[in-house]
């Protein structure tokens, strides 16, 4: 693989798959790699120190795999790790964070609900986002233990699954929650489960295109953008844990046609 050619993307495993398909809808002519921490997952439940170096060694895999940008797909490595890597690495980094600002501004019933990891919401990121924009809302933080290896088994329609989300989501809507903000990467894929289980006035926010126009921008700012086809778009998903489960997403990705038919994506296990 040439370098500096590849938008590259990395998560504790598949939930950044979420991010990856918005932005490959968004930016159809670049090329991806994606690699799949699932060896490693839940990052949530880690160290800062442990949550970094992890973050190190996929950086360091991506860049030798010829990215030239990185998005940094997982709530808790932005939140723990995105600012020693922009120190330490010429490259351009792209982190996500749950969606607090959106939430907070639109919400009128003053409440909101925030399902997120232990990483995630014990980061000083988080813990400053929050002061800034939810000084007259009240908030509803719940820590989705559990959630993370259901969904890296593919166990996401489970009563495991479903007992979990219940439980989890009933103090959020006890307290009139009008907005639940997903602060982990994988739970998109809980999408269909939380609008049965929640009102139909709470709308949910992750942040997936927000992600996709911000790499494209960037990719735009720094004048590294491909502009014109020389050659297809083509499409890496490496995993150092089992592959089934992404080859199962990626078949229904593209039967829903969330992701064109035609487009060439390899899924493959890889050791990193």
């Amino acid at each position: 693989m040439q370098k500096d050619q590849y938008i590259g993307v990395f998560d504790s495993g598949i939930g950044g798959i979420s991010i990856w398909k918005e932005i490959i809808q968004l930016l159809s002519l670049e090329s991806t790699i994606y690699l799949a921490d699932s060896k490693n997952a839940p990052y949530g439940e880690k160290s800062q120190d442990e949550i970094t170096q992890l973050c190190i060694k996929n950086t360091e895999k991506l860049i030798a795999l010829g990215a030239k940008i990185i998005v940094v797909a997982c709530n808790t490595a932005t939140t723990n790790s995105i600012d020693y890597l922009r120190a330490n690495y010429p490259i351009q980094f792209i982190g996500i964070e749950p969606a607090i600002k959106p939430a907070a501004l639109q919400s009128k019933s003053k409440s909101i609900g925030i399902l997120a990891t232990k990483g995630t919401l014990n980061s000083r990121l988080f813990s400053s986002t929050s002061k800034r924009y939810t000084q007259e809302i009240k908030t509803i933080e719940v820590i989705g233990t559990g959630l993370v290896p259901l969904i890296e088994q593919g166990k996401i329609n489970s009563p495991e699954t479903r007992a979990l989300l219940t439980t989890y989501l009933a103090p959020m809507i006890e307290a009139n929650i009008d907005y639940l903000v997903l602060g982990c990467s994988h739970y998109p894929f809980l999408l269909p489960i939380l609008k049965e289980l929640l009102p139909s006035q709470v709308s949910i926010i992750d942040s997936g295109e927000a992600v996709a126009r911000q790499t494209k921008a960037i990719l735009e700012q720094k004048k590294i953008i491909r502009t014109e086809i020389t050659q297809p778009a083509k499409h890496y998903i490496y995993s150092n844990g089992t592959i089934d489960i992404l080859e199962d997403i990626i078949v229904r990705f593209r039967e829903s046609e969330q992701i064109p038919l035609k487009t060439v994506i390899q899924v493959a296990y890889k050791d990193f």
